[in-house]
């Protein structure tokens, strides 16, 4: 499912970078390091998936430029795994978000978000099952009640 396709990853650490290219393997990867050479190549290439680190990049911001592209955009963080930030990615527009201690699986989360994507469906509902168990830990059950609307409209079709 990944051969061949083409990913931006884009974040200010460059061994978290280094570890998406070893990762994906078998993507033809190009990286960015800083939000302007991000941005230029978003409005400049085309990309199967772009994935985007909120903190370091200004990735919200650069999330709008690739939605408006109609590249499928993952987030990718450590600090901003939390309800607010996951609801604030899905609303403008991200299909899944992932924390960076998952990076070792990341061709397997990308191969089953490309999966969902061409079966039609919403990668959130997918996205959620695995954090949910994180935010849980992280912040209590208490999350799933101040952010109902986040599981909520995780469950509906994209």
């Amino acid at each position: 499912m990944l051969e061949g396709k083409v990913i931006l990853a884009v974040d200010d650490e460059p061994d978290v970078l280094e570890t998406i290219v070893d990762v994906l393997e078998i993507c033809e990867v190009e990286t960015a390091g800083h939000f302007a050479a991000a941005r230029q190549l978003l409005e400049t290439k085309a990309y199967d998936m772009v994935i985007l680190d909120i903190m370091g990049v200004k990735g919200l911001d650069l999330l709008e430029k690739a939605v408006t592209r109609s590249f499928a955009s993952v987030m990718l963080t450590a600090p901003a795994v939390n309800p607010e930030y996951i609801l604030k990615a899905m609303q403008r527009g991200a299909i899944s978000y992932i924390p960076k201690e998952e990076l070792a699986n990341l061709d397997s989360l990308l191969t089953e978000l490309f999966e969902i994507l061409k079966k039609g469906g919403s990668c959130w509902p997918h996205t959620m099952k695995r954090l949910a168990p994180l935010l849980d830990e992280r912040f209590s059950p208490q999350w799933r009640v101040d952010y109902k609307s986040l599981i909520c409209e995780s469950e509906q079709p994209s």
